[in-house]
């Protein structure tokens, strides 16, 4: 595998480079023989001297590109950590199905294949309905909905407004406000779209 070395507040020393190469050879056997990979240590990063010192790795192993950073006490132990975390990573896309569009294409082929024969039928090997739940709607306001789902921990919560006696969801937007979903029929647009 190819290595780049970079260091930031870190002194490179051959001893240093000798270690982290090894280290790295560790994911040799799991890679392909193109791989690359970008190493760099970033010495004082924090006050906490159990973390001062940082290992980014980046990952270039046969189209993907995995990253992971850690920080320890030494540029040695935080890269022990990255490279278990690599680690797991690469297995993970090695087990993980092909491209989106191949396993589209299958199923292309599939549908069309049966669809030639006359035997269309629904395929059971996707997704599934596996769990239904059924709880009752008691009307609230959209505050009280946002408490309901914050001292349930969820993202979202459906809920009946109790103004308009329609089904609504609140959710937690990323920006960390609260975004709101509520449905419009043909009634109350007054007619025809």
């Amino acid at each position: 595998m190819k290595t780049n070395l970079s260091a930031r507040n870190v002194e490179l020393s051959p001893q240093l480079r000798g270690q982290i190469e090894r280290k790295l050879r560790r994911l040799d056997r799991i890679t392909h023989e193109t791989a690359e990979a970008d190493v760099e240590l970033i010495g004082h990063a924090s006050h906490a001297s159990d973390s001062a010192q940082v290992a980014e790795v980046t990952l270039r192993n046969r189209g993907d590109v995995l990253r992971s950073t850690a920080s320890g006490a030494t540029p040695i132990a935080a890269l022990d950590v990255v490279i278990d975390k690599l680690e797991r990573q690469v297995v993970r896309t090695k087990e993980r199905p092909g491209s989106v569009r191949k396993r589209h294409s299958d199923e292309v082929v599939s549908v069309l294949s049966r669809e030639a024969t006359g035997t269309v039928e629904p395929d059971r090997e996707g997704p599934q309905v596996v769990k239904i739940k059924r709880f009752d709607m008691q009307p609230m306001f959209e505050e009280d909905a946002i408490a309901q789902m914050e001292e349930l921990g969820h993202s979202f919560f459906v809920y009946l407004e109790a103004e308009t006696e329609q089904v609504a969801v609140v959710y937690r937007r990323t920006d960390g406000n609260y975004g709101l979903i509520q449905p419009v029929t043909d009634q109350q647009n007054g007619g025809s779209r």
